[in-house]
């Protein structure tokens, strides 16, 4: 497991974190894992950065990732023991994709993930200007500012 992905647990499972991330995938088309990095890099990402991020994992989240997702959505309430190893494909899948990620970063900051929540509201301002963006740039700054 490497930084990136066990901040992401931690951050995902705070009070208004899950939703503000469901609200920008599903309302604003934003990859989750994408705003996730911009929370954890803790460094200051400019478009062409942000561009690059996305270009690299565009391809396996289109093509691996959202079809795992459509696949678990459908199936529920028709086959809930298959719609629980596919929604296990699809963590493994996002797992992959915050790899990808996380070498992509630590290849240009070697300290990024030192300072999570850093940098966050710019780097998500960036991604999108949606409400909830402004709203997980607030819960990353508030980790970043805890002892």
């Amino acid at each position: 497991m490497n930084a990136f992905w066990a901040f992401s647990l931690a951050f995902y499972a705070q009070p208004g974190v899950m939703p503000a991330c469901l609200a920008l995938q599903d309302r604003h088309g934003v990859d989750v894992n994408l705003a996730l990095l911009c929370c954890w890099v803790g460094e200051a990402l400019d478009a062409a950065a942000l561009a690059e991020a996305d270009a690299l994992v565009a391809e396996w989240r289109t093509q691996v990732v959202q079809p795992l997702r459509a696949v678990r959505r459908w199936l529920k309430g028709r086959d809930d023991a298959l719609r629980t190893e596919v929604a296990a494909q699809e963590l493994a899948a996002e797992q992959r994709e915050q790899a990808m990620l996380y070498a992509w970063a630590m290849a240009r900051w070697p300290a990024a993930g030192a300072a999570p929540g850093r940098h966050a509201a710019a780097n998500l301002a960036l991604l999108s200007a949606a409400p909830e963006a402004t709203a997980l740039a607030s819960s990353a700054c508030a980790s970043h500012e805890r002892p």
